[in-house]
C-alpha cells in the first residue's frame, strides 16, 4: 500500500529489508525531478525543479544503499535564462548532463561546469540514444538530438 504525502521527496526502496521505503528529504530541494547514479553508483545526483532554488544536489551513497548528507553539486539561481534543474543523465566517464536555464549543462564530477548545450528550445529532459553517443533533448514543442563524442549507459 502506497500512501500519498503532503510534500515532494525522492524515496528509497530497500528490497532487502521488506520493501521497506525511506525518504530523502533536504531543506535545499521542495521540487525533485530528475535523478541520476553517478557509473560507480556511488553518488546520486537530485535535480530541484524549483524556480526560486535551482540547484543540483549530489548524495554520496554508502556501502549499505542509504545517502549520506547530501551537497549542492551546482547551483544557478544567478542565472536569467528560461528553465530550471529538472532531467539528468551520467555519461560514462561521470559526466552529468542536466537540463538548466537556457540548455544542457554539463559538469565533470567534481561540479565544474564544462559548458552548455544551447538548443533552439530550452529542453526540460534529456536521454542517451542510438548507440550511446547520441543526447536527446525534449522540449515543449520539439525534440533536439546532439551526436557527442561521450557516451552514456542505455537502460
Amino acid at each position: 500500500m502506497v500512501a500519498s504525502a503532503d510534500f515532494n521527496s525522492v524515496a528509497r526502496i530497500d528490497l532487502q529489508n521488506a520493501n521497506a521505503v525511506t525518504i530523502i528529504k533536504n531543506p535545499a530541494f521542495n521540487k525533485p525531478k530528475g535523478i541520476a547514479f553517478s557509473p560507480d553508483e556511488r553518488t546520486l545526483y537530485v535535480a530541484n525543479s524549483d524556480g526560486g532554488n535551482k540547484v543540483w544536489i549530489a548524495y554520496p551513497v554508502l556501502e549499505d544503499g542509504t545517502l549520506a548528507e547530501g551537497r549542492v553539486f551546482f547551483d544557478v539561481n544567478t542565472e536569467t535564462s528560461t528553465g530550471a534543474a529538472d532531467g539528468i543523465k551520467v555519461d560514462r566517464a561521470g559526466n552529468v548532463f542536466a537540463t538548466g536555464p537556457g540548455g544542457v549543462w554539463i559538469f565533470d564530477p567534481t561540479g565544474k561546469h564544462l559548458g552548455t548545450i544551447q538548443p533552439d528550445e530550452v529542453p526540460a529532459n534529456v536521454a542517451w540514444g542510438d548507440d550511446g553517443s547520441t543526447l536527446y533533448m525534449t522540449a515543449r514543442t520539439g525534440l533536439y538530438r546532439i551526436r557527442l563524442t561521450t557516451s552514456g549507459v542505455i537502460p
